[in-house]
């Protein structure tokens, strides 16, 4: 079973200058995902609630059904949230480089 990879979009699109577009970061994370054989989901702030909301709740449900995740962010505080059952935890910067975008 190939890893769920939980991308904090912002911080990922922020982590370069000049940003990342959002439309372009999605590319290349499926492009990425396609590459490296692992299902990707990019989150972004939905009208309700924040990414990091979301990112911990689908961390927390994918720990619970056995299935292996990686967190992609750089903010501390939703690694302390969702990054403990991750099987690897990954920078915003580092993200952009295996995405060939850096």
């Amino acid at each position: 079973m190939p890893p769920v990879v939980l991308v904090d979009a912002e911080n990922v699109r922020r982590s370069r200058w000049p940003n990342i577009a959002a439309s372009e970061l999605v590319e290349l994370c499926r492009a990425w995902a396609e590459r490296d054989g692992v299902d990707v989901e990019v989150v972004f702030e939905p009208a309700s609630g924040t990414a990091d909301d979301v990112i911990a709740e689908r961390a927390e449900e994918l720990a619970a059904a056995g299935i292996p995740y990686w967190l992609v962010t750089s903010d501390r505080g939703l690694r302390g949230r969702a990054g403990e059952r991750a099987e690897r935890l990954i920078g915003g910067g580092s993200f952009v480089e295996l995405l060939g975008a850096g």
